[in-house]
């Protein structure tokens, strides 16, 4: 029988560009550093042999019209867009591989082709962009004779487990047998930890900005500005066949990535954040009902998911949904009592909630407002 590649078509795109792209990438570095070798005169082979030998890592044999080389590379406007899907070598190609068959397998299939497409598209291109500024900016400064190439797909990779951590927050990855189990939710922290720490040890700075500024565009994208369906137990707040902006709930606020001891020492740095981008017009504050909309969208699209495992259903995606529903619904149950509850221990009426005064995770955040495909007397 023939071997059929079940993968959604842009997931398929990209991993075919991934390979045939690193396979150019490392062709070319190849015949450059050859042609270096066959320059040299026999006194000097020796030295330039060594120097050479790592023409797969070393930045002396960068194609810039393939991957940045900052600023090389303003002459090739298209490389910001071919940069992340191109390695150096087979070990980071097998990763970056193995990433896109699973999740983007999944992610495309919970998002759709073409919302994928621009998730992708925001998630890979902005971190390296700004990558790009930061190290031409640092090169020119004090140019080295080989400027650092930005390459690779450490930004994409980041977005997926922010994007799994939205929908699957509470799915339980075993690794070594079950003897570390870690949930999908602390993934995209600790992911953009150990490479912040691994660049000042292992010299893999560009992977340090990358992983940085993935996580924040792709979290943003999420949250303020990519449009969903609202789930149908949400349709009571947001009318029937709306769709929202963004990802109100306070499951994805961006203080619920980390630890729970670490939350109540991070909401003030958010919320002054948060303040201090309102002041400036950059942003606009969730409406309540968006937030409560959020929370039972939540709750409420986690049946029409796929498995995080093969794309269908099973016992494990029903107990996975069961937690993640219960988790939205107490969420925003606390968020409903806690009106009342203020009201009565002061003796005042109970017509507002502050969110930063309950300590609430969704008020550092910014605009996500539910946009009603129906009358907005539904909303």
């Amino acid at each position: 029988m023939p071997l059929r590649l079940n993968l959604p078509p842009l997931t398929r795109v990209l991993l075919l560009a991934l390979v045939a792209l690193s396979a150019l990438n490392a062709t070319l570095r190849f015949r450059a550093w050859n042609h270096f070798l066959d320059s040299q005169s026999p006194s000097t082979g020796l030295d330039a042999l060594t120097t050479a030998a790592s023409y797969l890592s070393s930045p002396q044999w960068a194609i810039p019209f393939l991957v940045l080389v900052p600023p090389k590379s303003l002459k090739f406007p298209w490389t910001f867009v071919t940069a992340p899907v191109v390695e150096n070598n087979v070990l980071s190609m097998s990763i970056s591989l193995a990433v896109l068959w699973a999740g983007g397998r999944y992610l495309e299939r919970a998002y759709g082709s073409s919302e994928f497409g621009r998730f992708v598209a925001v998630t890979a291109v902005v971190p390296n962009f700004l990558t790009f500024l930061i190290y031409t900016l640092w090169h020119i400064s004090g140019t080295p004779q080989y400027p650092t190439p930005i390459q690779g797909l450490v930004a994409l990779e980041a977005g997926f487990l922010v994007a799994l951590k939205q929908l699957v927050p509470e799915h339980t990855v075993s690794l070594f047998r079950g003897s570390i189990r870690v949930r999908i939710k602390h993934f995209p922290a600790l992911f953009t930890a150990l490479n912040m720490l691994s660049g000042p040890i292992f010299g893999t700075d560009t992977a340090l900005w990358l992983s940085f500024f993935g996580f924040l565009s792709s979290w943003v994208y999420l949250r303020f500005y990519r449009l969903s369906d609202i789930g149908a137990s949400a349709t009571a707040t947001a009318g029937e066949g709306s769709t929202m902006r963004g990802d109100a709930s306070d499951t994805f606020a961006f203080v619920a990535f980390w630890p729970d001891m670490m939350q109540p020492f991070l909401t003030p740095i958010c919320d002054g954040i948060y303040e201090t981008l309102v002041q400036l017009k950059l942003f606009k504050p969730f409406s309540e009902e968006a937030i409560v909309a959020g929370n039972e969208n939540v709750a409420a699209r986690s049946d029409g998911l796929p498995s995080i495992m093969n794309g269908r259903g099973g016992s494990g995606r029903r107990a996975e949904a069961e937690r993640r529903r219960a988790i939205a619904l107490m969420a925003l149950e606390e968020r409903l009592n806690a009106p009342s509850l203020a009201g009565r221990s002061t003796g005042a009426p109970t017509g507002g909630h502050d969110g930063a005064a309950n300590g609430s995770i969704a008020s550092s955040q910014a605009q996500a407002p539910v946009v009603a495909t129906q009358k907005e007397d539904n909303a």
